[in-house]
């Protein structure tokens, strides 16, 4: 699940997550479908991307060829920073991709992994993992 490998994979700079003026002009430009299949494919949370994406299981194929409209880019994007945060909090990516899926009491019970098709939700689960970093709650 490395993140930057996935990104050096997509032909993506693998700063792109931490370099901001990178990211805006990455939004801007979109990003090639090809990005979204290589992320089911190493990730496998086909149906967070087809939630992303507005799309059903049967039709995420169509985007593959595509360039990404700029918010389809950056929820594409933002995603892909929840789970190198995950990754980075926990410091192991077994124990990051566990709390993902977990029902979490401080997330009103949400698993944080159903918080990411929303702007607002990654924010959420963003502000949780920085917490754990920072041993606020776990």
């Amino acid at each position: 699940m490395n993140i930057t490998s996935l990104l050096k994979e997509a032909e993506l700079s693998p700063t792109l997550l931490e370099d901001r003026a990178e990211y805006i002009q990455t939004v801007r430009q979109g990003i090639s479908g090809r990005v979204v299949k290589l992320a089911v494919d190493v990730l496998g949370e086909r149906e967070l991307f087809t939630s992303l994406l507005n799309t059903n299981s049967t039709n995420l194929s169509r985007f593959y060829g595509k360039i990404l409209t700029k918010f389809a880019t950056e929820g594409i994007l933002d995603t892909f920073r929840v789970f190198q945060n995950a990754i980075n909090a926990f410091e192991d990516e077994e124990m990051a991709i566990e709390w993902l899926h977990t029902s979490i009491p401080a997330l009103a019970g949400e698993r944080p992994i159903s918080l990411c098709d929303t702007s607002e939700g990654r924010k959420i689960v963003k502000e949780s993992l920085r917490a754990i970093e920072y041993g606020e709650f776990t």
